[in-house]
């Protein structure tokens, strides 16, 4: 995976945007805005290695760039309320 120091800070700005917006949705993580902001950068970065192998493509810009962080750090967000909470949602 190649990618320009223009586009890890891209990542990482909407990563922050995703992450608010993850935690807005999964409510009740116990991870608070700073947590969620280090999950939404996460699961930008496995949004941006994982949709395109897919083929999942929601559109260009910043607007695809947020839905597809914001889908990885739900993924994340779930998860890691799964295995935190003893399996349950």
């Amino acid at each position: 995976m190649n990618m320009s120091n223009e586009s890890i800070l891209v990542i990482l700005l909407v990563g922050v945007v995703a992450g608010w917006l993850a935690g807005k949705v999964v409510r009740g993580t116990g991870f608070g805005l700073i947590g969620d902001l280090v999950v939404g950068i996460a699961g930008a970065f496995v949004a941006a290695w994982l949709f395109p192998r897919f083929g999942i493509h929601l559109g260009t810009g910043i607007v695809a760039e947020i839905l597809y962080s914001a889908l990885g750090a739900i993924i994340l967000l779930v998860i890691v309320r799964l295995i935190r909470g003893g399996g349950r949602f």
